[in-house]
């Protein structure tokens, strides 16, 4: 069963994303051309894959471990509900997610 994300770009135009429940939010940003770098793949040792999630959708997810809560103070444009990507394990629950990819964000693949 697919679920379905919405992705804000940095321009603020929203892309409608298909995912499987299993996949990490990384991943499923990553393969609809969002400027989510990921530079670490998913080991927590840099914030380029750094997203914002609505508010209403943050305390439905997991919380956030300490070591993602340090390496978010890293992330330009953190906010209050801001998350590394890599570390949103996507599941059924989440069918209709959204979050902001900051525009302070940049992606050296691009460059």
């Amino acid at each position: 069963m697919s679920i379905t994300i919405t992705f804000v770009d940095p321009r603020g135009r929203p892309v409608a994303v298909t995912a499987e429940p299993g996949d990490n939010l990384l991943r499923a940003g990553q393969a609809a051309g969002l400027p989510l770098e990921g530079t670490c793949e998913g080991q927590m040792a840099c914030s380029t894959c750094h997203v914002i999630v609505a508010a209403e959708w943050f305390d439905r997810l997991s919380p956030a471990s300490e070591e993602e809560e340090d390496m978010l103070d890293f992330a330009a444009g953190a906010r209050r509900t801001s998350r590394l990507s890599c570390q949103i394990e996507l599941t059924s629950e989440m069918d209709g997610l959204t979050v902001s990819v900051p525009s302070e964000s940049s992606d050296a693949r691009r460059m």
